[in-house]
């Protein structure tokens, strides 16, 4: 391979390539970002499998009251002897509804964003923060898990979206260890135990193609929100099966894996695979390729991050290949798929860009499951604001959240404008 910009982060990866990693006390205290979410749901499954492994001892949630409340008591009755968690609500509205709680106390946190790094700040004691946020208000409570310096289990792709740099700097000088949760980016760090970085020629993300892979292109200017939420594989949160129907998850995934494992975008390839068993490959200098097949359950993942890359007994569905039979592959269709190119654009480009990109796609996202926008055009509402703002470096978390703010500002007037012309 002939060097580029991107070739200095060979050796260096965010991820522990080839480390030890340090063995956590039993239970270790564990903070849950996103509780009530697809990614916290099922960390609480985890401690409920593992009771002795873990102790909860922070929770946070946007707004689910009423799930909060049944989360606690269960928490209660599977750590009895432990201390009831620190509780963070970040929305104003829910936040006032559980401060009636009688049985909440002095737990309850303020509202608001900084919420997600009190969770992380106030405990006396973490040893590992579980980010299953969605979008980039992950991305400080990421930073503080880093300067903290316990292990990272990071389901919050959008942390290294918008700030990669700065995440990969408060892990350094804090001495935390970051852990990917995302299907794709475990994948590839199991294929990578024992390994060191200078022995990877190439990374493979895997990507189902959404349901909308085979649909006649004059057909997608009328799927329903509906149809867009139906993913044929995998069952997560509304924001991310839209992002995989988009392709987009796959972009903003290229991006990570490109910060995580220190690759040049060059390197890393996207390929379509419908049956989602294969979740990610490498290919070594020598020419094998390593890959990680199972069935589609990120309770595996999540594991295997939360437990240091150690594998314990799990109820998970078991890949029998004889009646998979075949196992397909596909390139992307880039004309189908705008999104996908738009972000390795954006990621090639840096600074600023990945930032317009991840801001703008949340606002579009956010659009369309709001009944305002059509599916044909989040790429659109991207693909406009990324040529509005200015581009530019980023020194600071206040920074990049500035860049984030002016241009949901900005991708929001894009789509009036669209919507508009449109009618």
């Amino acid at each position: 391979m002939t060097p580029d910009a991107s070739d200095s982060l060979r050796g260096r990866p965010l991820y522990p390539c080839g480390q030890p990693l340090r063995q956590l006390p039993r239970p270790a205290a564990l903070v849950v970002l996103g509780a009530t979410g697809s990614i916290g749901r099922q960390t609480l499954e985890l401690v409920t499998r593992f009771p002795d492994h873990w102790e909860v001892v922070a929770v946070a949630v946007r707004s689910r009251v009423a799930e909060l409340t049944d989360l606690l008591t269960h928490l209660a009755q599977i750590q009895p002897t432990a201390k009831p968690p620190l509780v963070a609500v970040t929305d104003e509205a829910a936040h006032a509804k559980a401060a009636v709680r009688g049985d909440l106390g002095g737990r309850l946190l303020p509202a608001g964003a900084a919420a997600l790094v009190a969770a992380v700040t106030a405990p006396e004691h973490v040893d590992c923060v579980v980010n299953g946020v969605v979008g980039a208000v992950g991305l400080a409570p990421t930073i503080a898990a880093a300067e903290r310096g316990v292990r990272i289990a990071l389901a919050n792709k959008e942390s290294l979206v918008v700030g990669g740099e700065l995440v990969r700097a408060a892990v350094r000088s804090g001495g935390a260890e970051l852990l990917p949760v995302d299907s794709e980016h475990s994948a590839i760090a199991q294929c990578l135990s024992g390994r060191q970085p200078e022995e990877i020629e190439k990374l493979v993300l895997t990507a189902s193609g959404g349901p909308f892979r085979t649909m006649p292109a004059e057909k997608l200017r009328e799927v329903t929100v509906q149809e867009v939420l139906a993913h044929p594989t995998w069952n997560m949160g509304p924001k991310i099966t839209v992002d995989s129907a988009t392709l987009m998850n796959k972009g903003l995934e290229v991006i990570e894996a490109h910060h995580l494992f220190g690759v040049p975008y060059r390197d890393i390839d996207v390929v379509v695979h419908p049956g989602s068993y294969v979740h990610s490959c490498v290919t070594f200098r020598d020419g094998a390729v390593m890959a990680q097949l199972g069935s589609p359950d990120m309770r595996v993942p999540l594991m295997y991050a939360m437990a240091g890359e150690k594998r314990w007994p799990l109820a998970a569905e078991r890949l029998d290949l004889l009646r998979i039979g075949t196992l397909c592959f596909e390139p992307p269709d880039l004309e189908r798929f705008v999104c996908l190119r738009l972000a390795r654009e954006a990621g090639e480009a840096g600074g600023t860009a990945p930032i317009v990109l991840n801001a703008a796609n949340e606002v579009a996202v956010a659009a369309l499951l709001e009944g305002r926008l059509r599916y044909v055009d989040i790429a659109s509402v991207i693909a406009s604001t990324l040529a509005a703002m200015p581009q530019g470096s980023v020194a600071s978390v206040t920074e990049a959240l500035a860049i984030d703010a002016a241009a949901r500002r900005e991708a929001e007037a894009s789509l009036i404008r669209l919507v508009r012309n449109a009618t």
